[in-house]
């Protein structure tokens, strides 16, 4: 049960889990553009939350400064920026672990920065539905498992609609937002895990 309880924490962490700005060379402009005009817009919220639909599940995320409260398919999962503690209802069992900011390159906090870091961009078609679809690609020497993320972002307003995560084996994971409501009010224990509110629930500490 373990390792199908870290699942959930590592598809954020290696998918969505989708903020350190490093500015990657010879991309394209159109795309450049598009994409800064997207960061700002969120860097410009203090929080916000997000409802999307991973496949054939729903999900809803609330994020603010970095920090994260994240509900899906029977999980949750509460980070405060130090700690991570995924907890899956089924099981009632919570996994506690050390935050490690290095792997959050995919967290739903930081989608909308990753193009700053490590990756080439393209725009790959603008205009249809009011939308500009964009392919972000892992530079040379990045390791990571992942060979593209296609982003799809609004021109009307200049936000996240959705993206797609292919690894390298091939394999694509769809993300699309249903709604989004920007600057919530959500106080920081949101953010983090009251084992109280949880009758009986195990708790599995994997700090070190």
């Amino acid at each position: 049960m373990k390792r199908y309880t870290m699942n959930i924490q590592r598809l954020f962490v290696a998918t969505l889990l989708l903020i350190s700005p490093i500015v990657s060379q010879a991309q394209d402009a159109k795309a450049a553009a598009i994409l800064d005009a997207m960061s700002k817009k969120y860097q410009s919220f203090s929080s916000f939350t997000a409802a999307f639909n991973y496949g054939s599940d729903a999900g809803v995320i609330t994020t603010k400064g970095g920090k994260y409260h994240l509900k899906l398919a029977g999980q949750e999962v509460f980070n405060d920026g130090k700690t991570v503690a995924t907890y899956v209802k089924e099981a009632n069992e919570v996994n506690i672990s050390t935050n490690d900011p290095a792997s959050n390159e995919f967290s739903p906090a930081n989608i909308y920065n990753i193009y700053k870091n490590g990756y080439s961009y393209k725009l790959v078609e603008a205009g249809k539905a009011g939308n500009a679809v964009i392919d972000l690609t892992p530079n040379k020497g990045k390791s990571s498992n992942v060979s593209k993320v296609r982003l799809t972002i609004s021109q009307k307003d200049n936000t996240l609609k959705g993206w797609q995560i292919t690894d390298k084996s091939g394999r694509v994971q769809h993300f699309k937002i249903s709604k989004f409501t920007p600057n919530v009010a959500v106080a920081d224990n949101q953010f983090t895990f009251n084992k109280a509110r949880y009758p009986g629930v195990e708790v599995i500490d994997l700090r070190d």
